[in-house]
């Protein structure tokens, strides 16, 4: 394969001139402002010294830059400036540029520690198809494509790249792609692909038919989705701020710790004397080996004592503190940060002295504020917990748990969203535990309908909606 890629420093790389001749070259900063990487040259040569300015500016092909120190220094020097391009590369510095009339194409942009980086030969006959994993988004102005595979992107710098993008969702030969995007020569062709299938981007597609990642035993289990999700809510794959980064303090207020009261009409819910169920309730042992899923209910429904009793030893707020520039909770279920951006909205079907329809829970007052009676929203909203849960019985009382999205958001960056399920699952433990001690039947949902649960509640989607399920009912006998 013939041609080249101008090599350049990312744009968040510094280069500190000490003296004439003891430089260093350093990535952003990260926790505590400790430098992520930090390469002190000293002693350095007249060539190496015009290199890394090129490479702090508009770059240049390696040949080029090969060129330069022979010049300068003469050929003793070529082997240091070889191994600090490498080193470069592997500490994620260097960005690989393919130039097509005289005009950036399309650059490989590495975003986290590279090892072993090495670019791959493309043969113009050869088919290759668009990683599945691989996907492209709008960032600061720029067309990137991305992957959960690799710690590294693709900048499309124009339409002829993104329109190759587009033409690789099906198998294709460097040939084949060179016909159909004008102005791309075999070679720049092959340079562009060579960029992708090293950055795992593409696949090459064997004899059979099949894409060499299809084939991959441990990658078939991956949706696209999940893989994203896992990658880009842990540190390793990205370089993203992540975790308390209070990214909204000087723009947006805070949102509150307590919802405002959604209705008047208002229910005022038993209390149970906790410290008398510390000295008689059944032992942590004894609930913890019991808890199980429980699906049927005996024909007395759950009683509004019942009720209250369980979402006062589960989800009510059990005192105030102040902390991260604001209001937090406690409750008896633990929680990211003590933000406790669930709200629990409270689906009855039957339960004694409470009308069937949709409530919210007030953790602060212990209240049920009722927003609906019995409608199609809560027979539709019943119905798929019903059929979620494998039609054993219709649910005495759902539980829908509800994110306030912006009151976690507010403090962490990039985990947020992986920190509201961790909730999820923290309350659902809680419920189980709680309704195992009350000798009630408990069960918790694995999906849900979050448009449903907007459209029955008012709620704004991108705001609040739902993310978890739990129902709850009365224990039949053994």
């Amino acid at each position: 394969m013939t041609g080249s890629f101008v090599l350049h420093f990312k744009p968040n790389i510094s280069v500190i001139e000490k003296s004439t001749d003891d430089i260093v070259i350093q990535s952003p900063k990260v926790r505590g402002n400790i430098p992520q990487h930090r390469l002190n040259i000293e002693q350095i040569s007249p060539g190496l010294l015009s290199v890394i300015r090129i490479l702090a500016n508009d770059g240049a092909t390696e040949e080029d830059l090969s060129n330069l120190v022979l010049e300068a220094d003469g050929f003793s020097q070529l082997p240091k400036l070889y191994y600090y391009l490498q080193e470069f590369i592997n500490f994620g510095m260097i960005c690989h540029t393919v130039v097509c009339e005289e005009y950036p194409l399309a650059t490989r942009f590495p975003i986290y520690l590279t090892q072993k980086f090495q670019f791959q030969d493309i043969a113009v006959d050869q088919k290759y198809v668009l990683s599945r994993f691989a996907y492209s988004h709008k960032e600061q102005e720029q067309l990137v494509l991305a992957s959960p595979l690799v710690s590294a992107q693709i900048i499309l710098a124009n339409w002829k790249s993104a329109a190759v993008i587009a033409e690789l969702s099906k198998p294709q030969t460097c040939q084949e792609l060179c016909t159909k995007i004008p102005g791309i020569s075999q070679q720049i062709m092959q340079l562009f692909l060579s960029l992708l299938l090293s950055t795992k981007m593409l696949s090459e597609v064997k004899m059979d038919g099949k894409a060499e990642e299809e084939t991959n035993k441990n990658l078939i289990s991956w949706e696209f989705h999940d893989l994203l999700f896992h990658c880009r809510h842990r540190n390793g794959k990205h370089s993203y701020p992540s975790g308390k980064t209070f990214r909204f303090l000087d723009k947006l207020e805070q949102p509150p710790l307590a919802k405002p009261r959604m209705s008047n009409d208002t229910i005022e819910l038993y209390k149970p004397d906790i410290q008398k169920l510390k000295e008689e309730d059944y032992s942590f042992t004894l609930v913890l080996e019991e808890r199980q899923s429980i699906r049927s209910y005996k024909d007395e429904p759950i009683t509004d004592r019942q009720l209250g009793e369980f979402l006062y030893r589960s989800a009510r707020n059990k005192r105030r503190i102040y902390k991260d520039y604001g209001e937090c909770t406690h409750r008896p279920y633990a929680n990211g940060g003590g933000r406790y951006e669930l709200e629990l909205y409270t689906i009855v079907n039957t339960c004694h002295n409470i009308d069937s329809g949709i409530y919210h829970y007030c953790p602060q007052e212990h209240q049920l504020c009722r927003l609906t009676e019995r409608n199609n929203y809560v027979e539709m909203l019943l119905k798929d917990a019903y059929f979620a849960t494998s039609r054993f019985s219709m649910p005495q009382v759902l539980f829908v748990y509800a994110a306030r999205f912006p009151r976690i958001a507010w403090v962490y960056e990039s985990i947020a969203y992986s920190l509201i399920l961790k909730d999820v699952g923290c309350l659902q433990q809680t419920m189980y535990l709680v309704a195992t001690a009350m000798n009630l039947a408990p069960c918790a949902v694995g999906s849900g309908n979050s448009d449903l649960f907007v459209a029955a509640t008012g709620t704004d989607y991108y705001a609040e909606t739902s993310v978890g399920e739990f129902i709850l009912g009365s224990k039949a006998e053994s």
